[in-house]
């Protein structure tokens, strides 16, 4: 199953002329969900995805640069008469934050069932075959980072010892995959005598914007990315502990102890060429890019490869719509 993610917004707390604010799209297989919402949210999803019915909305905190593109989200799919529910989920106070959009922009008058819940964390949501976690992390105001996590994989099937058992081909080493004995020619065979070790599915993990804290490092722990906020340098280190954010070495850091595969640094500031804050990581952690805007990042199961980084080409007299694959996870 396929499992994507689209870099919408990864600007800090401005836009600029090539980033936008923060939101991040995952795709997993033909479930979409949306990670923070900022201004300009919806024109990044025309030019990527569309606007496709997103079942669900996560936000990680009530900052203006991570909420304000959720009403005109709202009542874009209004007006385009949209049935399906839709949740929206994130810290205390996001039912208050909501109900003041909605007395400015009309909320109350959506076409559409609008459920807002406010999480506890930690706290995990299951989902079918994989789960969204929330986590709290270090901002000064409640904050959630999120972990999308897959559950294990059943292992790989050996035939040869199947058949050896005295098991047939055919409808009974289906049986076995799904876990269930079949009787063969030598007796009862139950599958764990030739189904390989659980296999592990994948894991996303999203900071928010904070400073490196505890349940942050436990819910990054060996993920296939981490996409951490790199407001800072390290040279003002300081500033960002006051402002409750993270330097793009404290990612790297953080990365490399928590043994991920892939560190994707966003939340940029634009005090700071993009090449400065990967140069800082990457010294650290090799494995880490630097998104920009529309760019996607294509996550293998493991042992199908390693995570890969899509962007759009931007170079002088390319095509707009020109991609081109830019790095691999090491």
């Amino acid at each position: 199953m396929d499992l994507e993610l689209t870099f919408l917004g990864t600007a800090g707390s401005a836009p600029t002329a090539r980033r936008g604010l923060p939101a991040f799209l995952v795709r997993r297989g033909g479930y979409r969900l949306l990670i923070d919402c900022g201004e300009g949210t919806q024109r990044q999803l025309i030019r990527s995805e569309g606007l496709v019915e997103l079942p669900e909305v996560l936000i990680t905190h009530l900052h203006a640069d991570h909420v304000l593109g959720l009403p005109g989200l709202l009542k874009t799919w209004s007006l385009m008469d949209r049935q399906t529910p839709l949740v929206v989920r994130g810290p205390r106070g996001l039912r208050e934050l909501m109900r003041a959009f909605g007395r400015v922009v009309g909320l109350t008058r959506l076409g559409y069932e609008l459920e807002i819940e406010e999480l506890d964390a930690p706290v995990e949501l299951p989902r079918d075959g994989w789960r969204v976690g929330a986590f709290p992390v270090e901002h000064g105001v409640p904050a959630l980072g999120y972990a999308i996590v897959e559950d294990d994989r059943p292992g790989r099937f050996d035939p040869e010892r199947a058949r050896a058992l005295g098991v047939q081909p055919g409808p009974d080493f289906g049986r076995l995959q799904r876990g269930e004995p079949v009787c063969g020619s030598t007796g009862e065979v139950r599958p764990e005598q030739v189904m390989g070790p659980p296999r592990p599915g994948r894991k996303l993990v999203f900071s928010g914007d904070t400073r490196p804290c505890e349940f942050l490092r436990a819910a990054a722990w060996r993920c296939d990315v981490l996409v951490h906020e790199a407001t800072f340098v390290h040279e003002d280190a300081q500033r960002a502990a006051e402002t409750g954010h993270a330097t793009a070495r404290e990612a790297a850091e953080l990365a490399a102890a928590c043994e991920v595969r892939m560190l994707a640094l966003t939340h940029l500031s634009p005090r700071y060429p993009p090449r400065v804050l990967e140069e800082e990581a990457r010294a650290l952690f090799p494995s880490t890019v630097v998104p920009r805007d529309l760019d996607r990042l294509v996550v293998p199961f493991p042992e199908r490869g390693r995570p890969t980084l899509v962007g759009r080409r931007e170079e002088p007299g390319s095509r707009d719509d020109e991609t081109v694959e830019l790095v691999q996870g090491a």
